[in-house]
Parts: structure tokens; C-alpha cells; sequence
């Protein structure tokens, strides 16, 4: 575990609390010069997610946040996730503290769940040389948890240079493995109480004018109201089954030279204390059932900016006309390309380092495909503008 002092740069960027704010570039700071970007995913996730893989495709793309936050002993560093990937920053001396964690997330990526991660590390002063930049702010979802939002399209800029084998992290020897505890997904499949899981990526044309492009943010965010009208989970829509259809996945994360078997019964005991906890609201120490779920609604992590609008959202059928119709106006006149899915349900993936503590962190995708969907009807407009 890395010794030295959390780097303090996201922590002292002031919050915002209002996501219609998400595009003010007065939320944003300029990443220090000597940082470096990572970013991750899923080869083929769309594949994997026809064979029904779509779990284990989210908990390997929570795997980079998870085993940075271990590996290097703090949360204290932007990070966001993507469904099928995740992006990060860090001070370049975790550099190499980094780069082994991740290589080991790739190992164990296509050891455990039978998945291709690939990852690249890409020094910010390469990013700005190539005429894009990393800005960061932080949206607070609760007192306790902010999560990062990145725009200046240098995030943009790096995916697209590992998708073309650049700054490439080789993955770790066989057995290599990075610290994976406090990753799950024990909750069910959530389902959509106002009609559709909507999942949204809206990014900006490449000649689109940057004021249109936050005004159209702006206007997204008007139509859709406030979180209460569209976040995907309500606490008591949270469901838990046992055993877990995550247990395997859950097992395979955490297991570090024990056998699958031995860890996933480990892990049945103690869910099945924790499920009989939930089931029948019990307080124990200074656990309480009804606020975990409470605060897992508030952590939810459907709503993000990520050089463009990533939305997961439960939505009725005139929103999603009104939405259709407004991003389509929005890609005719130059200024944004867009992708929609719809599917029934949103999925969980989380990283709970304590549950005594509360703040949790829950990224939600939507459970049919999600993110890693919507990015193909994305890519096929751009493909069509070209």
C-alpha cells in the first residue's frame, strides 16, 4: 500500500449540489500538469452482454475503482465510471503504484470472468499537446460522497488512443490479482417504476459550439426535472435475494490464493447473516438496515459528466419523446450525437468499504445492456456524419 500522503487537489475542489450545474465550467479545475490519465474497458462488452454477461462486464469496469482504492489506500483522486470501463486521474507519482494495480485488474479480468480488459496510462502533458484538457469538478450527491465529473475532452481524447493500442498497460503475470474487497453486487435488478430505464450518452459534435453545447445540457436537465422524477432506485424498490446471483462474481473478486469454493461459501454465511439483517430490518450495533438503504438511494451514481452526458434514468414515455425529440434537433443542427436504450431494469454495482460508515459508493447501469447499448446507436450516428 502506497505510504505517502493522499494528494489533496479533488478534495479541495468546492462541491456543487445542483446537477443542472453539471456544464458550468465555473464547477472545473484545470488537472496539476503532473498527473496522469487512465482509462479502461471492456473489449467486446457488447458481445458479453448478449451471452448475458452484463454483471460481470460492470464489477470488472468497477474493479480499476475499486483496486486503485485499495491499492492505494484512499479514495482521494477523480475517478468515474462507464459501465463497461472507467476513467481516472492521478498524481504522476502513483504512477507506478497504478499501473501494477491495473495490470492486475487485467489478469484477473480474463482469469476470473473470462473478460479482455484493456487499459492505457496517458501522461496529461501528452493530452495537452495533442490540444485537449483534463477539467475535473465534483458533484456532491450526499454530505458524505461526491463523486468526479470530467469535461475539456482530454478523457475523450486518451479512450480513444487506447481503443488504438497506445499507452497500453500489459496485464500482470498469471495469478497477478489486485485488492478487490468491498466490491459487490448483492442487490437485485431494480425495476423501472415510471415506465423505462432509460440509459442516455449525449457528446458534443466535433465542431459543435461549445456555449450550445451547455445550453443543451441545461435544457436536458430542465426537461427532466429534479433527481426524485427520474433516479433509477427508490430505497424501498431495493431488493436482496439468497443466495446472491452475484455471489459467484463476488467470490471471484475477493478470492487471493483460497479456492473458489471455500471463498464462495465464506461469502454465503455472511451474506446470509446480512440478507437476514435486511429482511427483517434488524439494528445491530451501529448498523441500521433502513438507513443503508436510504443512503444507498442517495449515492446512486446515475447522473455523470464525462466529456459528454452519461444518464441513467427511470423515465415515463413522454419524457423519453420529449428527450428523443430534443436531442434530435440537437444532432440536425451540429451540435451533439446521441444514444438511447430502454430496457426494464437498472443493475448495481458497489463498492462498500464499510457499511458501518455512510458513504458507500453505488454506480448504476441500466440492466439490458445499458451504457455499453446506447454507445452503438452513438457510434452509428457518428459514423453517418462521417
Amino acid at each position: 500500500m502506497l505510504q505517502s500522503s493522499p494528494d489533496r487537489f479533488f478534495a479541495s475542489i468546492p462541491a456543487f449540489e445542483i446537477f443542472g450545474e453539471v456544464a458550468d465550467p465555473r464547477h472545473y479545475r484545470k488537472l496539476p500538469e503532473d498527473w496522469v490519465v487512465g482509462v479502461a474497458d471492456v473489449v467486446d462488452s457488447t458481445g458479453a452482454i448478449a451471452r448475458g454477461a452484463y454483471k460481470a462486464v460492470n464489477m470488472v469496469g468497477a474493479s480499476i475503482i475499486c483496486g486503485l482504492m485499495n491499492g492505494l489506500g484512499h479514495r482521494d483522486f477523480p475517478f468515474v465510471f462507464g459501465g463497461d470501463g472507467a476513467a481516472f486521474a492521478l498524481p504522476m507519482l502513483h504512477e507506478p503504484a497504478a499501473r501494477e494495480i491495473v495490470s492486475a485488474a487485467a489478469t484477473w479480468a480474463r482469469e476470473e470472468m473470462h473478460l479482455a480488459l484493456r487499459v492505457s496510462l496517458v501522461p496529461l502533458s501528452d493530452i495537452r499537446r495533442a490540444g485537449h484538457d483534463v477539467l475535473v469538478a465534483r458533484f456532491a450527491v450526499s454530505p458524505e460522497l461526491s463523486y468526479a465529473m470530467f469535461s475539456g475532452g482530454g478523457i475523450a481524447w486518451a479512450e480513444h488512443q487506447m481503443k488504438n493500442g497506445r499507452y497500453a498497460v500489459e496485464s500482470a503475470p498469471p495469478g497477478g490479482r489486485p485488492n478487490l474487497a468491498g466490491l459487490s453486487c448483492r442487490w437485485q435488478p431494480i425495476d423501472a417504476e415510471r415506465g423505462e430505464i432509460l440509459s442516455v450518452l449525449v457528446l458534443p459534435q466535433p465542431r459543435a459550439d461549445r456555449l450550445k453545447f451547455t445550453a443543451l445540457v441545461t435544457k436536458i436537465t430542465n426537461l427532466l426535472g429534479d433527481s426524485e422524477r427520474t433516479r433509477p432506485i427508490s430505497s424501498k424498490g431495493l431488493h436482496l435475494r439468497w443466495p446472491s446471483p452475484g455471489l459467484a462474481h463476488e467470490a471471484r473478486a475477493l478470492r487471493r490464493g483460497h479456492s473458489f469454493f471455500w471463498e464462495y461459501l465464506k461469502l454465503a454465511a455472511y451474506t446470509f447473516f446480512a440478507w437476514s439483517l435486511f429482511r427483517f430490518n434488524i439494528r445491530l450495533g451501529g448498523f441500521d438496515p433502513r438507513i443503508y438503504r436510504s443512503d444507498t438511494e442517495r449515492n446512486s451514481d446515475f447522473r455523470k459528466f464525462d466529456d459528454g452526458l452519461k444518464l441513467t434514468l427511470d423515465v415515463d414515455k413522454q419524457r423519453v419523446e420529449a428527450l428523443t425529440q430534443l436531442l434530435e434537433e440537437a444532432r440536425r443542427d451540429g451540435t451533439a450525437f446521441f444514444g438511447l436504450h430502454s430496457q426494464s431494469q437498472a443493475l448495481m454495482t458497489c463498492i462498500v468499504p464499510s457499511a458501518l460508515m455512510r458513504d458507500h459508493l453505488h454506480f448504476i447501469d441500466g440492466a439490458g445492456g445499458g451504457y455499453a447499448k446506447a454507445a452503438e446507436s452513438l457510434k452509428l450516428q457518428m459514423r453517418n456524419a462521417e
